[in-house]
């Protein structure tokens, strides 16, 4: 008699053993995976690089390149990179054709979002030989062209990553934090996707 009770609490401890690792197993799995391995869901893939942590811009005002009006700055946010989103292009404003690309994507990415457009301005801090204007009217439509060649541009861009930025836009919160980088080359609509995710998620700009 002894002998049964003591196989049916064996058979009824290894059943609740069994019964907890089918329900602890895979989260415990799923731990691993997240916390101790690079591996993240597709879903939750951010396809710019990812600025961390982001980087407060300094609050300076540039005047628009000469023979501009920055009408299209003054209309989406009250000051430089405060109030909405922004894509940034940092670069030479002879407009080689690394930044025709850049312009390009920004202008289409821009103009993909439909009604969302108005909440994210374009914006092209040039830095020098400005400007190839004849060639920006066409390239910029939409975009904002600043003149960020004077003294108090210097700290601004310094919060700007220099290597492959010719390449590259970048996107700035509507608090004015540096967040996220995207090179032109390798992923295009990667801008549009993570931008769509940003506004869908965001109570600001």
């Amino acid at each position: 008699m002894n002998q049964s009770a003591d196989d049916l609490r064996t058979r009824n401890l290894l059943t609740i053993a069994g019964l907890a690792a089918v329900f602890l197993l895979p989260l415990l799995g799923a731990a691993w995976l997240y916390y101790g391995t690079a591996w993240r869901p597709a879903g939750h893939v951010n396809h710019g690089e990812l600025i961390s942590p982001p980087r407060p811009l300094p609050g300076v005002s540039l005047p628009p390149v000469p023979g501009t009006d920055g009408r299209e700055l003054s209309a989406a946010m009250p000051a430089l990179f405060r109030g909405t989103w922004t894509i940034a292009y940092v670069g030479d404003g002879g407009c080689d054709r690394a930044c025709r690309r850049a312009l390009y994507v920004l202008r289409q990415t821009r103009l993909a979002l439909g009604t969302d457009v108005t909440r994210v301005a374009g914006v092209f801090l040039v830095t020098g030989n400005c400007c190839a204007k004849a060639l920006l009217a066409r390239e910029r439509a939409g975009v904002a062209l600043l003149d960020a060649t004077g003294a108090p541009a210097a700290r601004l861009l310094g919060e700007f990553p220099r290597g492959g930025r010719a390449y590259s836009l970048f996107i700035v919160d509507p608090l004015g934090n540096l967040m996220m980088r995207y090179d032109v080359r390798r992923n295009p609509g990667g801008l549009l996707i993570d931008l769509r995710r940003l506004l869908a998620l965001s109570d600001i700009g």
